[in-house]
């Protein structure tokens, strides 16, 4: 059975994941796939090529920079997350990405992103950083965020229309899996306004309507997750405590500490890990 990783988003409480990751290299937890959505996708690159410590090392040196995400950046770019900055001259200068380990990994690695124009979730296979539009669209948040058009597709962030790709990623084959979320057990979403978005999309009715569903599927797939976990079918980890960061949060000393939640809580189910690896189905 294959086995594989799937990575919740969430942008600044993606931090969380890394930290999750970074336990796993240590301990030379490999899997043979990968599907991230956001920054999960972000950190979950940094996993397959084998570079441990990179996300927290360029977050703390970096996040403040208004290049990495503010909204002066918005008001100047049209994007919360300033493209040429964090896509190409941080992973090119500043903070190298290995793209020749990335590309050698045996690790298959997917990003999801949302379709604007179906309002459907996109699981692009990702062998190489010269696709990296598909990544930079999967981060892409909705009304902060210019569209990205990539593929002959028009993109979003991949949490809108899948938040948590579990089930897609068990269809494409990755029967032994973890999941790791950014969110404490029992947590669900309320329904938001769509006003504003329903302003700015209104070209892409399909996609306005999977923003609109968004926390109905997003408490679906937690419900699910929550069976399948019961059932001892996926291995969840999850912030032990409520993780308390906000979506920009740039306090270094609160970014650390979700990043050594999210470590200690790997390290504390690692024996578990091992035991759902080493289990036949």
């Amino acid at each position: 059975m294959k086995t594989g990783l799937v990575l919740e988003g969430g942008a600044m409480r993606g931090i969380y994941t890394a930290g999750v990751l970074d336990a796993f290299l240590e301990q030379d937890i490999k899997v043979d796939g990968v599907i991230g959505v956001s920054a999960g996708a972000v950190h979950g690159c940094s996993y397959v090529s084998g570079q441990h410590g990179r996300s927290i090392r360029y977050y703390l040196k970096y996040m403040k920079d208004p290049r990495f995400m503010s909204f002066r950046s918005l008001l100047k770019t049209g994007n919360l997350v300033e493209t040429e900055f964090c896509y190409h001259e941080l992973p090119d200068k500043l903070d190298i990405f290995d793209r020749k380990a990335f590309e050698e990994s045996p690790i298959t690695f997917y990003v999801t992103c949302t379709n604007v124009e179906t309002g459907k979730a996109e699981y692009i296979r990702m062998d190489n950083m010269d696709e990296i539009d598909y990544m930079r669209a999967s981060a892409s948040m909705p009304l902060v965020s210019q569209i990205v058009e990539v593929g002959g597709m028009k993109l979003l962030d991949g949490g809108v229309a899948d938040s948590v790709p579990l089930d897609a990623f068990r269809k494409l084959g990755y029967e032994k899996n973890i999941v790791v979320l950014t969110r404490q057990k029992g947590y669900r979403k309320k329904p938001s306004s769509m006003a504003l978005a329903g302003r700015i999309y209104r070209k892409y009715p399909a996609f306005v309507e999977a923003m609109k569903e968004r926390y109905q599927h997003y408490n679906d797939t937690m419900d699910e997750i929550d069976r399948l976990e019961e059932a001892g079918e996926i291995l969840v980890i999850r912030p032990s405590c409520d993780p308390d960061i906000g979506r920009m949060d740039k306090r270094p000393e609160k970014v650390m500490s979700v990043y050594q939640l999210g470590y200690a809580d790997a390290q504390a189910k690692m024996e578990a890990v091992r035991e759902f690896f080493a289990r036949s189905f």
